[in-house]
């Protein structure tokens, strides 16, 4: 029985030898937020220009399979089809043959989730600017480290009509 005892207790004390003298996990590594923000900045770019050339496949691109997108005046789209549907109706119906300029105000992480608030302006042919608002982004990172938008919402800034 004192044998028993004092094999368990010398096994008790090597397993926590064995542990203590394991290296410790290394600490992550803070986010480059100012990576992060020229990245998502370069989405926005590329979301604006997939607008502006009416390509509802180049505009689906910023978002995952499951992402759910909030716009004003609709139902939300619930899925990567569904929004890219709801862009080519969009693109399809617009006569007005305005762009819009987006431009990332704040970038905030943890994990793999990053929230972007960002602000647009929507412009006519001339230039004039017609709308203006802002909006709000979540994106997660993926297997290959890129971000993909999984929500997002606006709102327009300008008066009633």
């Amino acid at each position: 029985m004192r044998s028993s005892i004092k094999l368990s207790f010398l096994t008790a004390i090597s397993a926590m030898t064995f542990y203590a003298c394991s290296p410790a996990a290394e600490p992550a590594k803070p986010m480059d937020m100012d990576k992060a923000k020229t990245d998502i900045q370069a989405m926005e770019d590329a979301f604006a220009a997939g607008e502006k050339a009416k390509d509802a496949a180049a505009i689906a691109a910023y978002y995952s399979s499951d992402a759910i997108s909030y716009n004003r005046n609709q139902e939300p789209s619930s899925g990567k089809a569904a929004i890219t549907e709801s862009i080519s109706k969009r693109i399809a119906s617009d006569t007005t043959g305005n762009h819009s300029v987006y431009k990332v105000v704040d970038v905030f992480a943890e994990g793999d989730l990053l929230v972007e608030i960002g602000s647009f302006t929507s412009l006519n042919p001339s230039g004039a600017e017609v709308d203006k608002g802002h909006y709000m982004s979540v994106f997660k990172k993926q297997a290959d480290g890129k971000y993909l938008c999984i929500r997002d919402m606006n709102v327009t800034s300008m008066p009633a009509k």
